[in-house]
């Protein structure tokens, strides 16, 4: 019987490899590996016990590398502390290690169609480093109290022992907060989590409107999951944006905040997580100009975030198409060292100064490097990277992002083709994503699959409606081509 899966695991190898990354650990880290045979134990005087606080993890269905915990307690004055767990993945992957070269070298977990290429191996990411549940662990803790406007009125970092009461889901804790489902089962076994949800979300709420007063932007962009009865491509589902991701999603900003903030208080020379104001402006003006929009002539995040609000509102279905031409046109982020005194380097998109990446150790590189950093800053301890290393770092987890980047979106287009094979010929609803020099390029409504117009493509522009049909793909290189049928 065919296998779906392997085919699509053997294309993402070769994608990998063709791109620089390995799919597969070192003779040296997996001897390495075989030596750790349990999770990391630290009882030093500066290490708190935090394992009675009511500590759950919120992420994907099959997710297991899990690298944050959450938790909130209310105060009198309706301000509220925030408490982010973080996965203490150097507490066994140490600096200059087989696995270490292995990170380093990949600097990301690579999540395809095929398969996961795991950044560290599965049995610390999703056992001995990982946050699981009802497992006693190492970590660092990010602590912020949040006024009742969202803005963060204090923020402190310190080790912790934690304890995970309950591993759940974004899409059942979502449908619970909307009103639309039962709470999960988890959250009920869990004496008070219930309403420790609903405070953390209000938080998160507050956290988010306050964000996008400042400008952060509303983009939403389509990127369907392959679907598998057993090893059977059947489907591609597109991931929604909802409550509890963004609860999330809006703890972790802060806290990256908080952790930027942290070292630089300690003038520890470390990474930024950048998003450099966009070259492209002017394309980006003319874009909502063909909405009978006006943008200043300067960049402007506030404005474009009134646009994208305004387009979501009067064309949902389009409106993930011109995110896509948004993100395109701002450009993509980059990892930067910054030793400034003052005035962080920005993130456009978040609308925030003073940003890294520190939550996800146990998938992310540059994680693990802040991560070490904090360690040393809160023991006082030398810096275990000289900034010449950490500049050199920013650049190399920059360039392997965006290879790992290249890959995922390969096999996106490789999944699209395998599900479209059998149905050459017939015809389709499409909207146009893409006109220029190079090509037209039509996204089909179901499934939510992208390819290029060979024929027919005169006269088209973005946003445009038209009626297409499948003449050909290419499983291994991800085409799709389409022609035009009906004026």
């Amino acid at each position: 019987m065919k296998s779906h899966r392997t085919d699509l695991k053997n294309i993402a190898r070769r994608a990998m490899i063709e791109r620089g990354l390995l799919p597969d650990f070192s003779a040296a880290a997996i001897a390495e590996l075989a030596r750790i045979q349990a999770a990391a134990t630290d009882r030093h005087s500066d290490m708190h016990d935090l394992t009675g606080l009511l500590w759950a993890s919120i992420d994907n269905d099959d997710s297991r590398d899990l690298d944050q915990l959450t938790v909130a307690e209310p105060h009198p004055d309706r301000s509220v502390k925030i408490l982010v767990a973080i996965a203490d993945v150097d507490a066994l992957v140490t600096k200059e290690s087989a696995l270490d070269a292995h990170a380093k070298h990949n600097t990301t977990s690579v999540y395809t169609a095929g398969d996961m290429f795991p950044m560290l191996p599965e049995k610390l990411s999703t056992d001995l480093t990982s946050l699981g549940e009802g497992q006693d662990r190492l970590a660092i803790i990010v602590e912020m109290v949040i006024a009742d406007d969202g803005a963060v009125l204090s923020s402190s970092l310190f080790r912790a022992l934690v304890h995970n009461h309950a591993k759940l889901a974004y899409n059942s804790v979502a449908a619970w907060l909307a009103g639309t489902a039962p709470a999960p089962d988890r959250v009920k076994a869990v004496s008070g989590l219930d309403a420790q949800l609903r405070l953390q979300d209000q938080v998160a709420q507050r956290l988010k409107a306050r964000r996008h007063q400042q400008g952060a932007l509303s983009l939403e962009t389509i990127e369907p999951r392959a679907v598998f009865e057993g090893e059977v491509l059947t489907a591609l589902r597109v991931e929604q944006k909802n409550r509890a991701k963004e609860l999330i999603e809006d703890f972790m900003i802060a806290a990256n905040q908080a952790t930027a903030s942290y070292l630089k208080g300690k003038s520890v020379p470390s990474f930024r997580r950048i998003l450099r104001s966009p070259e492209r402006w002017q394309r980006i003006i003319e874009v909502a100009a063909r909405w009978g929009e006006h943008l200043p002539p300067e960049p402007d995040a506030r404005a474009l975030e009134v646009f994208l609000v305004a387009r979501r509102k009067a064309d949902p279905l389009r409106f993930p198409d011109l995110s896509l031409a948004i993100v395109k046109l701002i450009g993509k982020g980059e990892y930067v060292l910054d030793q400034s005194k003052d005035g962080a380097p920005e993130h456009f998109g978040l609308a925030v100064k003073g940003y890294t990446h520190s939550t996800a150790p146990n998938r992310r590189f540059p994680d693990l490097i802040t991560q070490r950093l904090i360690k040393a800053a809160l023991a006082g301890a030398p810096t275990p990277y000289h900034p010449e290393e950490l500049k050199s770092l920013a650049d190399h987890c920059t360039e392997k992002e965006d290879d790992a980047e290249k890959v995922e979106r390969q096999l996106r287009k490789s999944a699209a083709a395998l599900l479209l094979e059998s149905r050459i010929g017939q015809r389709f609803d499409a909207i146009v994503t893409g006109a220029s020099d190079r090509g037209t390029w039509v996204r089909l409504l179901e499934p939510p699959v992208e390819g290029k117009m060979v024929t027919g493509a005169s006269g088209l522009d973005v946003g445009d409606s038209v009626r297409v049909e499948l003449v050909s793909t290419d499983v291994e290189r991800g085409y799709i081509d389409f022609v035009r049928v009906g004026s």
